[in-house]
C-alpha cells in the first residue's frame, strides 16, 4: 500500500519538527510493510518570501492530491506588518476552509512520566488527566465579516455561525464521546452571546436525540476555571472556533507543556491537517532545541484518523511513552530530576525511530 503526504514544513521551528516526523513516519512504513512518499511544499511566511501569497495555488492543489498533510507552523514577527489577508496566518485559514476541515481535535493528556511537568498540584491531577476538545475550526469570528472604520478609530470582528455548521461540529463532539467515556460538555457563553444561544440550543437538541451520552454545558469563563480547578471532570468539550483555540491552549499548560500537544483537522471527506497546536517559536528556529513529540504525535492522529492505521499510531504513541519512560527530555519538560537526559530536536526524533525499530 502506498501513501502520499503533503508536507506543509511552514516558518520557524515547523521544519525542524516536520522532518523528526517524517523520519518517525518513514520507520513506521517500513517495519509495518507499506510506503509513504512526501511532497513538501511551502506555506505561511515561507511562502510569501517565495511568491507573495501566503497559500499559493500548488500548495492548496498538492494538499488535495495527497492522503493527508503534515503541518509543522507558520508565522513569525518579520511578517506582522502584512495587511491582515496576506499575513502566514491567513494561509492557515485558508487552507483549512478549502480543505472542508471544519473539526479540530485536540487531545490533552498528562503521560505518566511527565506528572512532574504539570503545574498544578498533584491531588488535582492525581487520577491523571485525558480529555479531547472538539473545536470548530472553519466558522467564528476568525472567518466572520472584519473591518476598520475609515478613521481607524474603530474596529469590528463578527461572530457568526448557522445550525448546519454547529450541527455537523457536534455530530463528530457526540461520535468521539462514544468512543471515549460518553461524556460530553458544551462550552459556550449563552448568557451574553446570541451566537452561543444558537450553540446551546442546537446542542440542547442533539442531547435530547443522543440519550446515550451524558451531556452537559457550562460558560467559557467558568470552564477555564474548571481546567484548573478539576480538570478530571471532562471527558471530551466542543465548543466555536475562538473558545477552543484558548481553551485548548491552557489544557495543554496544564500537561506540562505545549510542545506535547498534537491535534487533527478533519471534515466530511478529503485529506485532513494534522499539526502540533503550538506556535512557530522563531527564536529556536534551527537551533535543535525544540520539542519534536507533539508534531510525532501528530503523525500518530495521521496515521490513525487520515490513513485508517490504528495499530502504527499505537507504535508510535508506545515509542513516545518508552522514551519519556526512559528519561529523555527535551528542555521544555526537563525538571531536572534525576535521570533525566535532555536531548535536541534531532535527538529526540531519532530516540523515537530507535524505539519503533525495537
Amino acid at each position: 500500500m502506498k501513501y502520499t503526504i503533503a508536507t506543509i514544513p511552514g516558518d520557524g521551528i515547523g521544519p525542524d519538527v516536520v522532518a523528526e516526523a517524517v523520519k518517525v513516519l518513514q520507520t513506521v512504513a517500513e517495519v509495518s510493510g507499506f510506503t509513504v512518499e512526501f511532497v513538501a511544499s511551502p506555506m505561511g511566511g515561507a511562502a510569501i518570501d517565495a511568491t507573495g501569497l501566503p497559500l499559493p495555488e500548488s500548495t492548496l492543489v498538492a494538499c488535495r492530491s495527497a492522503d493527508a498533510v503534515l503541518l509543522g507552523a507558520v508565522g513569525g514577527p518579520r511578517w506582522d506588518g502584512l495587511p491582515g489577508n496576506l499575513r502566514p496566518e491567513a494561509g492557515l485559514l485558508g487552507l483549512r476552509a478549502a480543505m472542508g476541515a471544519y473539526a479540530n481535535l485536540r487531545p490533552a493528556r498528562i503521560f505518566p512520566e511527565l506528572a512532574d511537568a504539570c503545574p498544578l498540584k498533584p491531588e488535582i491531577v492525581s487520577g491523571g488527566l485525558d480529555l479531547l476538545i472538539v473545536r470548530e475550526l472553519t466558522g467564528g469570528i476568525y472567518f466572520g465579516e472584519r473591518g476598520r472604520s475609515p478613521d481607524g478609530g474603530a474596529a469590528w470582528d463578527t461572530e457568526r455561525y448557522t445550525k448546519a455548521e454547529i450541527e455537523r461540529l457536534l455530530d463528530v463532539a457526540y461520535r468521539a464521546a462514544r468512543s471515549r467515556k460518553r461524556k460530553l460538555c458544551v462550552v459556550d457563553k449563552a448568557n451574553v452571546l446570541e451566537s452561543s444561544r444558537l450553540w446551546r440550543q442546537t446542542a440542547q437538541e442533539f442531547a435530547a436525540r443522543h440519550p446515550d451520552v451524558e451531556t452537559s454545558f457550562m460558560y467559557v469563563d467558568n470552564c477555564a476555571m474548571q481546567l484548573v480547578r478539576n480538570p478530571g471532570q471532562f471527558d471530551v468539550i466542543a465548543t466555536s472556533n475562538m473558545f477552543g483555540d484558548i481553551l485548548s491552549d491552557e489544557a495543554s499548560m496544564i500537561t506540562g507543556s505545549i510542545g506535547m500537544l498534537p491535534s487533527a483537522s478533519i471534515g466530511d471527506a478529503g485529506p485532513g491537517i494534522f499539526e502540533p497546536i503550538h506556535g512557530s517559536a522563531p527564536d529556536l528556529a534551527g537551533k535543535d532545541q525544540a520539542n519534536p513529540l507533539a508534531t510525532i504525535l501528530s503523525a500518530a492522529m495521521l496515521l490513525s484518523y487520515g490513513l485508517g492505521r490504528g495499530a502504527e499510531a499505537a507504535l508510535i504513541e508506545r515509542a513516545v511513552s518508552s522514551v519519556l519512560a526512559a528519561g529523555r527530555r527535551c528542555v521544555d519538560i526537563a525538571t531536572g530530576a534525576a535521570g533525566e537526559i535532555v536531548l535536541g530536536t534531532r535527538a529526540m526524533g531519532e530516540a523515537v525511530v530507535r524505539a519503533i525499530e525495537r
